[in-house]
């Protein structure tokens, strides 16, 4: 008797167990729960120099970082690298200037940038020395060198050219 009971109850318990695992909404299939949750898992960035992240590129792996630099120019720079693979015909990648040197302009190659073509038609007209914000997750440390995707980019202040200043 004692063990039927026990086998009754565990068969209860099993069956109330999948009867909740089989209620709970798949948020795939509703919509406002699927918004729900990808609000709850915001991304959250950490604003970091540059120089930080090339020195330290296996901390900031799989990281969203937030980086304000001075822009160099878009380039061709690490795209169609099959161990850390961003194709030339969906992306381009862009240069930021050395933080470290102020009397000329060095950019900073050992950090690969990568921006979908798309947006960065948006921004065709930057020029050398623009103040930018960008925010995006480093995404491999191929050649121990740091590799980001942008997320987020925007212009903080435009420099005046040499003609425009007379």
């Amino acid at each position: 008797m004692k063990k039927t009971i026990k086998t009754l109850i565990l068969t209860l318990v099993v069956t109330m167990g999948l009867s909740v695992y089989a209620g709970t909404p798949i948020p795939s299939r509703n919509p406002e729960i699927a918004n729900a949750l990808q609000s709850q898992t915001a991304k959250t960035y950490i604003s970091v120099n540059p120089l930080d992240i090339i020195a330290r590129p296996n901390f900031y792996l799989n990281k969203n970082v937030k980086i304000k630099a001075k822009f160099d120019k878009f380039s061709t720079l690490g795209l169609d690298y099959k161990p850390a693979m961003r194709s030339s015909e969906k992306y381009i990648s862009f240069l930021i200037q050395r933080p470290d040197i102020t009397d000329h302009n060095i950019p900073l190659s050992e950090l690969k940038i990568f921006l979908e073509r798309t947006e960065a038609e948006k921004y065709i007209e930057l020029n050398s020395g623009d103040i930018v914000e960008f925010t995006g997750k480093i995404f491999s440390n191929a050649l121990g060198d740091a590799w980001m995707d942008v997320d987020k980019f925007s212009v903080i202040s435009s420099s005046k050219t040499k003609e425009e200043a007379k």
